[in-house]
């Protein structure tokens, strides 16, 4: 049965095929776009690190062996991925953020000055992880 209307009502206009503001199909990936995804997604990541960072926390607050449990898995091919992530996130996100705050006193808007800055905050972000790393196994004793 069809539905009744109310004499001299419109039907509903039918979608449009087409997102009604531009979205990710219409526009080529950039630089600055890749950045802003980049720091939307280092912010979740350092977010659960953080969280991560309470149970390790914990673990050392319930005893040796808990503690040594966990650093077990951080010591493990899965735990030293995870903090390479999270490290990796840390930087990125410090750095990019560095940008925003120049960004916020109206410096660096120029399209060439963007692009520069966001190489440099990818260039600075793997350089940081790196060295962060070799300083700590350097620590540790590995060399």
């Amino acid at each position: 049965m069809a539905e009744s209307q109310s004499p001299g009502a419109k039907p509903h206009p039918t979608p449009h095929p087409r997102p009604i503001s531009p979205h990710l199909q219409v526009y080529k990936p950039q630089l600055t776009s890749f950045t802003s995804i980049l720091h939307r997604l280092s912010g979740i990541v350092l977010s659960v690190g953080m969280l991560y960072l309470v149970c390790w926390l914990g673990a050392a607050a319930r005893g040796a062996d808990a503690f040594a449990a966990l650093q077990d898995f951080n010591g493990s091919l899965i735990g030293r991925l995870l903090l390479l992530g999270w490290s990796l996130a840390f930087f990125y996100h410090l750095l990019n953020g560095i940008r925003h705050l120049a960004w916020d006193a109206g410096f660096g808007f120029e399209l060439p000055n963007a692009y520069r800055s966001g190489y440099a905050v990818l260039a600075g972000t793997v350089i940081l992880t790196l060295g962060a790393w070799i300083a700590a196994y350097y620590q540790m004793g590995a060399f």
